[in-house]
């Protein structure tokens, strides 16, 4: 070997793009053996030449290097079989098994090469170009101008790898074009009698088409359309403009061009600040046929809409931000499916029923949380009146740090304060179904008593400011007892003021009405856990025993109820202090919680979890006998002295299936009231979730039949990126599916097709009922190339 430093004063690197040394007919891939990377050349104007043999030719001013010829410079690299350098007219020509790599890991294959010395000019036959990001270009030659523009002839682009198996085989996609030319400027590559293609199959023929460079982040220029189709609108194409304004800052505008009500207008600004980003979208259509929505909301010339999302830091711990919508009626953007589709890969979400406006504050301490918000909740079906406006809503909690008499203290607050118009009632009867007692328009408003309807929200103002601090410790004495004593006060200031709307006073005293709600709580936890070894596994068995001492819940089922409604009685909360969800009920009386749990861990892995227990009511008023205005903990198994029985079977044999069984039965009759049993499998290849529910009647909740059901779900790995997947949601008792998705997709480095079928609830305006909708959602994605979409649905709507 001879190494020889020459005194070349070279200006720049190579600007080609994309490559393999072949036919650019299609990509093949005959790898070389990697060579080591030698140390960076340092940045002096000079190069580092290595070959067997090197000549001068003095006469003529040429020099020669041949036989494993290695070339560094400024962090490029060029490997031959020869170079021949030339000092008069200033050109650089290498031949055979050519390997260039520039500073950015753009690594160009050749057979023959041409070009200046500041490589700003010259030509390269049969070359193949790899990016740092994956994409590849061949051409049979590229003439490169200007230290600028390349010209690749039968070029061929792709951002697919080559196959591995196989790497003489087309790639999954690739773009021929009798030229490609690569504008290094404006980063842009146009294509001249292009053709995609499919696995070598020609697929699309287009005479020009221009798309930026794979270095290109952001790029002004139209996007891929996306198609669609619904009933109310017929056939619709968008036609998305992408205008990278600036570098913080971008809009997209996207009409969509419809059959049979015009165009709609829709534009997106963005902008991404120092702290935070915020976005502005806009909507509107002055409608053809203002006929298809008779009778509807959109029975109207113009709709339209705006939306507003932002998100600040003040600092590492304070975040603020809104969302914000208006629209001209509240079913614009479910008529136009503006709302319905958000998933990139084409996963399917259901059509919302309302719109939020909030503005927020946000704070994350290590062992603290604040939030503070305001909301407006936008109704999609019409019923405005009945949805809250929600002042403010304001939480924090705290754990202090250091220990307070050798214990854990917390404490935690809520402000709510909350508007609403018109009072939702529920129908719990038969009669009340048919003959519509609870509705605005019934024949007979002062029927809505507590024995045929629910009061789910009262009209008036609402404000409370809930307070609670607790503390806690456990310790275990000698015989491994471990005993946990805790104290817990919390106090309710309410303010209430109920409008004397037609049958709300027979759910609450209408007027002003201001209350002072205390519930101090002394209580003691009792764990014993008997541990067994063996050579196969551990078994604990652990007896738990909880006493809580409190008075009586004071104003119970006389003060409205708006964040407590919800009150499922499991294995999961047994052990809850409090059990009700919110801060509108609080649980009072004495009360025990007793149960005994046992778990045991395979030394070949796996667990089984069981848990068994039961709720008394020691002493005092039970609060879950009290119907409030929605009836909470009526019938939910808390309601008697003795609870039901609650009970939980966890089992997971390894890290491949994992099942659980959860029951509440009779106290009495040991009747299962409520049975739950989930199943999960996970491989490597597929997937598979299954949960039956059975549940028992709760009239006095409305729930006037048994509820017998099953939801199931699976995913196939049907090949290394292929996945068929569904869901279904079969509803037992009427012997029908009522929802159900299923759908395709194919996942690589450099494509992505999906497609989905599925189902789902579209709401309409007023009290109608819901009506069951299909959709079919086609997505294709070509990396570096673009991505379209295609939708379709249709619902009742005509």
């Amino acid at each position: 070997m001879i190494a020889l430093l020459l005194g070349f004063a070279l200006a720049g690197a190579i600007g080609l793009a994309a490559t393999t040394p072949a036919s650019a007919q299609s990509f093949t891939y005959n790898p070389r053996p990697p060579k080591p990377t030698p140390p960076p050349a340092k940045n002096d104007g000079q190069m580092l030449v290595q070959a067997v043999e090197v000549d001068y030719d003095y006469n003529n001013s040429r020099v020669s290097a041949v036989g494993n010829v290695q070339m560094f410079y400024n962090g490029t690299s060029v490997e031959a079989d020869k170079v021949i350098y030339d000092q008069k007219t200033k050109r650089l020509h290498a031949e055979g098994n050519i390997r260039m790599t520039d500073a950015e890991g753009k690594v160009t294959y050749a057979n023959i090469m041409d070009l200046s010395d500041d490589y700003r000019d010259g030509f390269v036959d049969s070359l193949r170009v790899d990016t740092a990001d994956a994409t590849r270009m061949a051409a049979t030659r590229a003439d490169r101008t200007s230290g600028n523009y390349t010209v690749f002839e039968n070029g061929v682009y792709t951002a697919c790898a080559p196959c591995k198996d196989d790497p003489k085989k087309p790639p999954l996609w690739q773009v021929k074009g009798a030229r490609i030319i690569h504008d290094q400027t404006d980063k842009m590559l146009y294509f001249e009698n292009a053709q995609l293609e499919f696995f070598g199959v020609p697929m699309a023929y287009l005479p020009y088409f221009s798309t930026p460079d794979p270095t290109v982040k952001r790029k002004t220029g139209f996007l891929m359309p996306a198609i669609s189709t619904y009933t109310a609108f017929g056939y619709g194409v968008e036609t998305p403009f992408y205008w990278a304004i600036a570098p913080d800052y971008d809009a997209t505008f996207s009409p969509r061009f419809t059959t049979r009500q015009g165009v709609l207008f829709q534009g997106e600004f963005r902008q991404r600040l120092l702290d935070g980003a915020y976005q502005i979208r806009a909507y509107g259509i002055d409608q053809l046929d203002k006929n298809a929505f008779v009778g509807q909301p959109g029975d109207r010339q113009f709709r339209g809409g705006v939306e507003s999302k932002g998100q600040f830091a003040l600092n590492d711990k304070w975040t603020w931000g809104w969302d914000g919508v208006l629209l001209s009626d509240y079913y614009f953007m479910s008529d136009y499916r503006l709302a319905q589709y958000k998933d990139p890969l084409g996963s399917f979400l259901n059509l919302p029923t309302e719109a939020i406006s909030q503005l927020y504050l946000t704070g994350v301490g290590n062992r603290s949380f604040f939030d503070a918000r305001t909301i407006y909740y936008l109704s999609f079906s019409g019923n405005q009146q009945f949805v809250p406006v929600i002042h403010p809503v304001i939480d924090y909690s705290n754990v202090i740090n250091s220990p307070i008499f050798g214990g854990e203290f917390s404490y935690k607050t809520n402000f709510t304060s909350l508007t609403r118009e018109t009072a939702v009632f529920d129908p719990i009867t038969t009669l009340a179904n048919t003959a519509s007692l609870c509705t605005t328009t019934s024949a007979d408003p002062l029927a809505r008593t507590p024995s045929q309807c629910l009061l789910r929200g009262f009209p008036g103002t609402y404000t409370r400011l809930s307070a609670e601090a607790q503390w806690r410790k456990s310790f275990t004495d000698p015989f491994g007892e471990i005993w946990t004593p805790f104290a817990i006060v919390r106090a309710d200031a309410i303010d209430s003021s109920v409008s004397n709307q037609p049958g709300v006073s027979n759910f609450l005293p209408v007027g002003d009405t201001q209350a002072l709600r205390v519930m101090p709580t002394v209580g003691l936890e009792y764990r014993y856990p008997f541990i067994n070894v063996q050579p196969w596994g551990t078994t604990t068995i652990e007896p738990i025993a909880q006493v809580i001492i409190r008075p009586n819940e004071t104003y119970a089922g006389k003060l409205p109820n708006e964040d407590a409604q919800s009150l499922v009685f499991d294995a999961s909360n047994l052990f809850s202090v409090d059990k009700f969800s919110g801060y509108d009920r609080v649980e009072g009386g004495g009360r025990a919680n007793v149960g005994v749990q046992a778990t045991t861990q395979f030394d070949r892995g796996g667990s089984v979890n069981v848990l068994f227990g039961q709720s008394y009511q020691l002493f005092g008023l039970n609060s879950f006998a009290v119907a409030d205005v929605t009836n909470t903990g009526v019938d939910s198994g808390l309601q008697n002295s003795q609870s039901d029985y609650v009970a939980r079977v966890n089992y997971s044999p390894n890290r491949t299936y994992t099942f659980s069984v959860r029951a509440r039965m009779d106290e009495a009759t040991w009747q299962v009231n409520r049975f739950e049993a989930e199943g999960r499998a996970s491989f490597d290849r597929w997937s598979v979730s299954m949960i039956y529910g059975d549940y028992a009647a709760q009239p006095q909740l409305g729930y006037l039949t048994r509820r017998e059901g099953i939801l199931s779900s699976a995913s196939v790995k049907v090949a290394s990126n292929w996945v068929v997947s569904g869901s279904a949601r079969w509803d037992l008792e009427a012997n029908k599916i009522n929802q159900y998705v299923v759908g395709a997709g194919y996942v690589d480095d450099c494509f992505v097709l999906a497609a989905n079928y599925v189902t789902s609830y579209s709401y309409s305006a007023g009290s109608t009922p819901p009506v069951l909708s299909h959709a079919f959602m086609l997505q294709i994605g070509l990396r570096t190339i673009a991505t379209s979409s295609s939708t379709a649905g249709s619902t009742g709507i005509q």
